[in-house]
Parts: structure tokens; C-alpha cells; sequence
């Protein structure tokens, strides 16, 4: 059912690198597809995102107009929800509005003894879009997780696209919306979703910025439109590493484990551990309690595919490993967790202590869930309200700082070869 693995193995290097390995955007088919609707897209524009529409979401839309949800429109979604679950909406907004806040950058200067200011400017994007996926699941905590930043950066435009097969629209997602406060939503999807957002329509006006999770076809449109437009990141498949001491409730952890693996069959679930007797217990649990889950299917392919019962010589080495992964998630599901994070270099969001599940985060704990997968926890952040504000340098030269800066620079011009920078730089000079 699952993979069981020992560090002591002579071969568990090999086998955890092949358990690891993912390549997300590498099917010359989907490219190929990719580029011909993005080419569409360009080219005409709202006719061909409907005709796409129509096609691969099985609808009947004969323009845009009837593609396009307004403002009062989520507000009347939000307002069919029971009380339960507004409250619920809300409260995690709060809670995500609440920690991004702190995230807001502001602009800065400082001023030397000559005179001369220097310091950075910051200002919010102008127009952002919002890919939502809509087809095996309903994501409204991914709707408030990429634009509640964007708001708190001061984002002014918020576009949201979100596929609707068929023509069902899920009331949760676009009362999200309303709540966090998404200006228009596009029930469009798919590469030419992208496309749209990165090139404009007639309909849909061109934004500066695309974040969202998507499918194979999304993650590549996203790669491809970048420089045309930015992208938070491409997605790979969910994951979960969870490093634990033997002692949490072993059906805690199977749980745990399959919190990922039902996003989809590609999804990756790890336990790290030094105690054989407890991984036994936890695959016991796993065996327990998969029949009563409702995606058993799905969570037992990746359990299968892609997750894994590592064993390893202790908790030092479990860090190690888990540091060489850079998992999206991590749980450090023992007595102590505070003592361990010193040693955690690489990870996309950590979850610490027993009573910590990784869910708490995806929905309402207050910090982002979009996270870096795949291993780029080693060189990437959580999505933010920085990834929605950008940065100018600001730079005042007084008459003063001009004497000394401009012979520097005159200096090093010379240097280069650069006759105009270095002349520009002397004619600065009293």
C-alpha cells in the first residue's frame, strides 16, 4: 500500500531520489497545445476563450457576458451560505487578513551627512490575476490565499478566472471572493484562461501578474507567459513530510499523511522516523483507516506512487533528510519542536507540535498555503503581500554627495571603457 524505506539501505539514496523526482511541465503534447491556444487567444481574443470554454468545460456560452460574474453577484452567493459556514468564511479571513498585515512592506529612505537621500519606494501592482482551479475539487481557502494578500498589498484590480464545468458554479468559492474583496470573476479556465489574463481580450483586460494553482495545462501556460506577465510559481503536487519521535496517536499521522494524498494522485506523503515499531503502527493505522475515506481511490494511488515510511537511524538524521527534500509542508509532530528548528533549513510553511496538522494551515490558521513544492523551499517563500508590491530605488544626489560620488563613478567608467558615464558623472563635479 505504501513504500516503506530505511536510510541503512544501501540503495536509499537511489530510491528516495526516484520517490522525489518530479517533472511537472515536460510533455511535449501539452506544449504543443499549450502554445496553439495561447496563439488562439491572442488572436481572437474573446471568440476563441468562449469556443474553448465550450469546449472543454462542456458549455453553451455565446459571449463573454455571459462568462462574467459581478460583484453583486458574489454577494449574493455569500449571502445563501448558512450561518456556519459565513462564519467560518470570515474567520479565516480575518485570520489570514490579520497575519498578512504584518507581511505589508512601506516605502523607506535615509539621508547621509552630505545630504544625499537614498531608500526604496514600494507600491502595490495595479492589476493582478487570480487562477482558481474548479474541476475534481472546490478551492475557496485558494481564493483566500492569493487574494486577501493582494488586497492587503494594495493591489486595485483583482481579476479571478475559475473553470466551471459544465456551467455548475460552487456558491463557496465566489462568496470567498466577495469576502475577499475580488473585483470581477471570469468562469473561464485552462491554459486559455492564462492566456487571456496574460495577453487581455476585449473582455478581459491584461494584468501585471498571475498567481493560482492549476493542472498540467495551467503550470505550463504560467511558464509560458512569463516575462509577458509575472507568476507567483510553478506548482508541482501537493506534499507533506512529517517528522515524528514514535509517540503522537499513529492515526493522527495516517491522517496527516492522507490530508495530502487525496488532493490527487500525485500528491506525496512522507514519515520520518527512528521508531520501526511505530511505523508499523502508523501502516496499520494507514490499512485501518483508508475504507472509510471518501477518496480512498485517490489517496491510495499516491500513497502507492508517491508516498513513503522512511525509517531513519534518529532524529537528527530524520532533519537531515528532511532538509535534502525541502518538503512544501512539514510536521514536526513531537515533544519539543521549538529544540528541532534550528535545525530546519528548507521548508515551505512548518507545523509544530502534535496538535498542529498541516489543515489548520490550509485554511484558517492565518498564514499562506500557497506554497514552494517540488524541493524549491531551497530557494523559495510562501506567497505574500511582497509578491504583489514592487520595488523602486530612490536615489537624491546632493550638491555635495555629487563631488565625491561623481568621482567614483567617473573612476570606475573610466574603467570599463565608458567614456559617456564617466564625463555625465565629472560634469556633476564642482
Amino acid at each position: 500500500m505504501i513504500t516503506k524505506l530505511s536510510s541503512t539501505q544501501s540503495d536509499f539514496q537511489a530510491n528516495l531520489s526516484q520517490l522525489l523526482a518530479w517533472e511537472s511541465v515536460s510533455n511535449t503534447s501539452v506544449a504543443k497545445t499549450v502554445d496553439d491556444i495561447i496563439a488562439n487567444i491572442r488572436t481572437s481574443g474573446d471568440q476563441a476563450l468562449v469556443d474553448y470554454t465550450n469546449q472543454f468545460d462542456t458549455m453553451n456560452a455565446a459571449n463573454m457576458s455571459e462568462l462574467t460574474i459581478k460583484v453583486d453577484d458574489l454577494k449574493q452567493a455569500f449571502d445563501t451560505l448558512d450561518d456556519k459556514e459565513k462564519s467560518a468564511l470570515k474567520t479565516a479571513a480575518d485570520r489570514v487578513r490579520s497575519y498578512h498585515n504584518k507581511q505589508k512592506q512601506d516605502t523607506w529612505t535615509y539621508t547621509e551627512d552630505d545630504g544625499t537621500m537614498l531608500g526604496q519606494k514600494v507600491t502595490p501592482l495595479d492589476r493582478v490575476g487570480l487562477y482558481v482551479p474548479g474541476g475534481k475539487a472546490a478551492y475557496p481557502s485558494s481564493v483566500l490565499m492569493n487574494a486577501i494578500p493582494a488586497k492587503v498589498a494594495g493591489v486595485e484590480e483583482l481579476i479571478m478566472v475559475v473553470p466551471t464545468p459544465n456551467g455548475v458554479t460552487n456558491q463557496l468559492v465566489l462568496a470567498a471572493a466577495y469576502i475577499s474583496g475580488v473585483d470581477t470573476v471570469f468562469t473561464v479556465g485552462g491554459a486559455q484562461a492564462v492566456a487571456a489574463l496574460a495577453y487581455g481580450t476585449q473582455t478581459i483586460p491584461k494584468v501585471d501578474k498571475i498567481v493560482g494553482p492549476g493542472n498540467i495545462y495551467v503550470a505550463t501556460a504560467k511558464r509560458v507567459v512569463f516575462g509577458q506577465v509575472g507568476i507567483d510559481m510553478i506548482a508541482g503536487p501537493s506534499e507533506i513530510l512529517i517528522i515524528c519521535d514514535g509517540k503522537t496517536n499513529p492515526d493522527w499521522i495516517a491522517m496527516d499523511l492522507f490530508s495530502q494524498a487525496e488532493h490527487d494522485e500525485d500528491a506525496q506523503s512522507i514519515l520520518l522516523c527512528p521508531d520501526a515499531d511505530f511505523i508499523d503502527q502508523v501502516e496499520a493505522s494507514i490499512a485501518k483507516l483508508l475504507p472509510t475515506m471518501e477518496r480512498k481511490e485517490i489517496i491510495a494511488t499516491a500513497l502507492k506512487d508517491r508516498g513513503a515510511l522512511i525509517l531513519t537511524k534518529d532524529m537528527d538524521e530524520a532533519i537531515s533528510l528532511s532538509n535534502q527534500i525541502a518538503p512544501e509542508h512539514l510536521e514536526l509532530s513531537v515533544e519539543d519542536p521549538q529544540a528541532m528548528l534550528d535545525g530546519i533549513k528548507h521548508a515551505g510553511a512548518i507545523f509544530m507540535g502534535r496538535h498542529t496538522c498541516e489543515s489548520l494551515g490550509d485554511y484558517c490558521a492565518g498564514p499562506n498555503h500557497v506554497l514552494p513544492t517540488s524541493g524549491t523551499a531551497r530557494f523559495s517563500s510562501p506567497l505574500g503581500v511582497y509578491d504583489f508590491q514592487k520595488k523602486s530605488s530612490l536615489i537624491m544626489v546632493s550638491d555635495e554627495g555629487a563631488n565625491v560620488l561623481g568621482d567614483i563613478a567617473a573612476t570606475l567608467a573610466d574603467g570599463e571603457g565608458l567614456q559617456a558615464h564617466a564625463q555625465s558623472a565629472r560634469y556633476r563635479i564642482k
